[in-house]
């Protein structure tokens, strides 16, 4: 049922900018526009509140009270919602809603998005078409789903992608897609995982998967995946630099339960990865690609990063480093002096 608070969701849809709504109580209402936090003179009742959560639920099949005190979901227009129950607020339900563009962009149609030229997005467009396997990295609310989304436009539509959530965030337009969502338990329903069901995506017949992030013992199938043929997977992290990514993957798969030791395990994760992509605020609280980094293989038990690219000066630099995968770049439509002009 409607009511205020979805009145004021559907006026904020009007207005361009706009990335984030936050209800931290009845009185006190944040929106993100443009980088920048703005408290809004708005001021909701408990019961509206309320209604608002239970409408949540209700349309994404999950239960939401005492005993089920966090909810992540989305709403009906695709924008990601997090709710946290009262009885851990000391006050009201909190609310935050991360918003998404209802136009699926793609590089062409946004220039300069991430701070990136047209020699970059080039690129990281061949990174794709040369189908070598990417992370996203970054910290919360930097936009690595949008730039995920972005390197899911260029994907051939002739190839099958399964995708993977447990909210769903990722937007693209590719005819053979089949998009899996992790489910709890819910009453007398059997919950499916992300690692539940990437298990099940190795029978299904993918050319990519994408895993939309990784959070638990997932990495361990995914790893597997990406080193048995499905060249050109994707999946995000929340890392704050490419060397954290490797620390953050390796803490994941032990924590999976799986007793390999570290040198044949950051072997694998070396063997699995061949870039990292991260996703940073620059000063102005610009969302910017910050490192385009090589995992170009592994020395000992280390694992062999370099930076292809470096945000510095307000730009996306080229560090005088050429990939070690540079000839299957090449072949994917690369051009022998690429780097020299960027």
């Amino acid at each position: 049922m409607k009511n205020r608070i979805n009145d004021f969701i559907d006026e904020l849809s009007r207005k361009a900018g706009i990335s984030e709504l936050i209800i931290n109580r009845t009185d006190n209402v944040y929106v993100e526009k443009d980088g920048e936090m703005i408290r809004i003179d708005t001021k909701f009742t408990d019961e509206e509140i309320e209604a608002f959560c239970q409408a949540v639920a209700l349309f994404n099949r999950k239960d939401f009270d005492a005993r089920h005190p966090i909810l992540d979901g989305n709403l009906a227009d695709g924008s990601r919602v997090n709710l946290i129950h009262r009885d851990y607020t000391n006050s009201t339900h909190a609310i935050t809603i991360r918003r998404y563009s209802r136009v699926i962009k793609n590089f062409d149609g946004a220039p300069d998005i991430f701070g990136l030229s047209s020699a970059w997005v080039t690129f990281l467009k061949l990174l794709v078409k040369a189908r070598l396997n990417v992370v996203v990295a970054g910290g919360t609310g930097v936009g690595k789903t949008t730039f995920l989304n972005l390197l899911l436009q260029e994907i051939s539509p002739r190839e099958r992608i399964i995708t993977i959530e447990d909210t769903r965030e990722l937007q693209f337009n590719l005819p053979n897609v089949v998009r899996l969502e992790a489910r709890p338990l819910l009453g007398d329903q059997r919950g499916l995982s992300i690692q539940d069901l990437l298990k099940n995506t190795l029978r299904m017949r993918p050319d990519r998967i994408i895993v939309g992030e990784v959070r638990g013992g997932e990495v361990f199938d995914l790893l597997q995946a990406m080193n048995t043929g499905h060249e050109g997977s994707m999946t995000s992290v929340h890392a704050n630099s490419p060397s954290e990514s490797l620390l953050r993957l390796e803490n994941l798969y032990m924590l999976s339960g799986h007793d390999l030791p570290l040198k044949a395990l950051r072997y694998q994760i070396s063997t699995a990865l061949d870039f990292i992509v991260q996703i940073r605020r620059d000063k102005a609280g610009q969302r910017v690609v910050h490192q385009i980094t090589e995992v170009s293989g592994v020395e000992g038990d280390r694992i062999l990063l370099q930076d292809i690219g470096l945000h510095k000066d307000g730009e996306l630099s080229f560090t005088g480093l050429v990939p070690a995968c540079f000839p299957k770049l090449q072949r994917a439509g690369l051009p022998k002096d690429f780097f020299k002009g960027t």
